[in-house]
């Protein structure tokens, strides 16, 4: 075990400050039956993504794909190799819904050991060690499978101080979350990243969770169907005056084909090309870059054991 934290990319561990401009959310590669016919699976697209990106300034993507959703880890690799990006690669388990359940059903019992060996052995055959666990909430509750998949999620952080990024659904059930990886399972709350809270820009919840001690990211923009990015930029600078801006992140979820920049759409640029400003506007740029270069080198590094 070494006593030093670090970034766990698909080209090896660095230190947390060679992470850099780093988009704290998105995917490269994508697939989901409830999806169909938007899939994230082209590499020569993905490439020319990580290119946009790296020529507004990024240097870092964190992919929030998870087991069994096409993350396609073998080909991450060559990716960062040829784009200079650094690339962190998920471990974990999305929502039920995304899933075939005779897959689910041959997770039974053995969840947390699968991620436990993602993040320490490598995914497949692939060579690549996963650098977090990425599970899932529910609208406003935690069913279920979102309570065994957190339990397991927090069975792999305590074996190897992964940290652990939850999708919120629709921005709700920050707390329900917080009660079960933070309180019920003991996980430190600087080791959990919450996901999506662009998409329930409650004030208070904002502050509950900030008070943890937690991770919050505003990852978008928004989907049509939540079109909060307008409250964005104030949730940010409440969150930045009220002494919580070393705990933000900021990140694009590029999650279907179309949404990319190269086929037309806002893609992983966006987040320094418009949002950068827009947020730079409300705090100054300072406050800005630390919250793209430094938090996330810190969200995403770990004492690995």
């Amino acid at each position: 075990m070494s006593s030093a934290p670090a970034v766990r990319t698909v080209l090896g561990d660095i230190g947390p400050e060679e992470l850099r401009v780093c988009d704290a959310h998105d995917h490269l590669f994508l697939r989901s039956r409830r999806l169909p016919g938007q899939e994230l699976v082209d590499a020569g697209a993905a490439r020319a993504e990580l290119e946009a990106f790296r020529a507004a300034g990024g240097a870092g993507v964190a992919q929030w794909t998870p087991y069994g959703m096409g993350r396609r880890a073998a080909d991450l690799p060559e990716l960062s190799r040829a784009t200079g990006v650094h690339v962190v690669c998920a471990t974990g388990l999305h929502q039920a819904a995304h899933y075939d359940p005779e897959l689910l059903d041959g997770l039974r019992g053995r969840l947390a050991e699968m991620f436990i060996s993602e993040l320490t052995e490598g995914i497949g055959t692939s060579g690549v060690r996963a650098g977090f666990v990425k599970v899932a909430g529910g609208f406003h509750a935690l069913d279920a499978h979102a309570r065994w998949t957190m339990t397991a999620a927090a069975e792999a952080h305590h074996a190897t101080g992964a940290p652990i990024a939850v999708h919120l659904e629709l921005g709700t059930g920050a707390l329900d979350v917080l009660d079960l990886l933070c309180g019920e399972s003991a996980v430190p709350p600087d080791r959990v990243i919450l996901g999506h809270l662009n998409r329930f820009p409650d004030p208070v919840i904002h502050r509950q969770a900030a008070e943890s001690g937690c991770w919050l990211a505003f990852d978008g923009p928004s989907r049509a169907h939540h079109p909060t990015d307008w409250q964005m930029p104030d949730a940010v600078r409440e969150l930045a005056e009220s002494g919580f801006g070393h705990r933000l992140l900021l990140g694009g979820d590029t999650v279907v084909a179309g949404a990319r920049s190269v086929d037309g759409g806002p893609g992983m640029p966006y987040l320094l090309r418009r949002v950068r400003p827009r947020l730079a506007a409300e705090l100054g740029p300072e406050p800005v870059e630390r919250i793209l270069t430094d938090n996330p080198g810190r969200a995403f590094a770990a004492v690995w054991r």
